[in-house]
């Protein structure tokens, strides 16, 4: 079932059906562990309009409506949203949530809902004009800190099966200004920025745009820090009930940014096949 604020939005309702849905949506908590009668005394409505109310939104008749709509407030109670991004915070509060096995159904149910966002969220064009910029570009540096590092290490692994020239800044000898100083016009940035953001992607960034570089950031909403500056945004959402992101959906977007890449790259097959003559001399099948 769709969310109920999701089903409002797109259903025709009449002046009584709308006070009843601006009550629900301002006061999901309350209204999810309210009868029938109690919502319809506390809008001084009938309680055949509390009914008619939940029929024109596509439910059977108020249970199910109401069995809906505390599945939701659930959801919101039990999901640590990526606005909660100190680990010690999401840790004290998952803590307190449910049990081991609870917590596993409701990190899977997440996870599903990061995926569904991040495939809704961007479109088969910023797809291909982001593998277009990296294709077409010179150089292409990755730039990625702290946990969002495994996204970068990903893509610099099998952007170097696909393309020449690609650099992962990420390194504990060299900062990325240094990988990034010869960086011109000619050449791309691909950064990933996910909260907690760090003031070394937004430094680094700037570099990118002083040397008039386009750049694919891959973050978590159109409104992060970092969006304005981008040549195209590709967003997924990292909420999760868990003290750490959930990468899923970023690393569903980044393989499918990878997929539209290895469609129009030249040389792939020749470069794998010499990667796996290699490969296999050092025991790796």
């Amino acid at each position: 079932m769709k969310e109920i604020s999701s089903l409002i939005q797109n259903t025709s309702l009449t002046k009584t059906q709308k006070i009843i849905a601006n009550f629900v949506l301002s006061s999901l908590s309350d209204a999810s562990f309210m009868t029938s009668t109690e919502i319809a005394l506390a809008l001084g409505v009938s309680e055949s309009s509390v009914v008619r109310f939940s029929r024109a939104l596509g439910f059977d008749g108020f249970i199910e409506f109401q069995k809906s709509l505390r599945q939701e407030y659930q959801n919101t109670v039990l999901s640590i949203s990526s606005s909660v991004t100190v680990p010690a915070q999401r840790v004290s509060k998952s803590a307190r949530l449910e049990s081991s096995a609870e917590s596993i159904r409701r990190h899977y149910k997440n996870v599903t809902q990061n995926l569904e966002a991040a495939l809704e969220r961007n479109s088969a064009a910023r797809f291909s004009e982001a593998a277009r910029i990296l294709s077409s570009s010179k150089r292409k540096y990755i730039a990625a800190s702290r946990g969002n590092t495994c996204l970068a290490n990903y893509a610099l692994l099998y952007l170097k099966h696909m393309l020449p020239h690609v650099e992962n800044t990420a390194s504990t000898s060299i900062t990325p200004f240094d990988h990034m100083c010869s960086m011109t016009k000619d050449d791309c940035l691909l950064i990933f920025s996910f909260p907690r953001y760090s003031a070394l992607d937004k430094i680094t960034l700037e570099l990118a745009l002083e040397s008039e570089a386009k750049i694919i950031l891959i973050t978590d909403s159109e409104d992060a820090q970092l969006a304005p500056h981008a040549s195209v945004v590709l967003t997924a959402p990292i909420n999760s009930n868990l003290f750490f992101n959930s990468f899923v959906g970023a690393q569903f977007v980044l393989e499918a940014l990878l997929d539209v890449v290895s469609r129009n790259a030249k040389g792939v097959e020749k470069r794998l096949k010499k990667i796996d003559r290699y490969l296999e001399q050092i025991g790796t099948y």
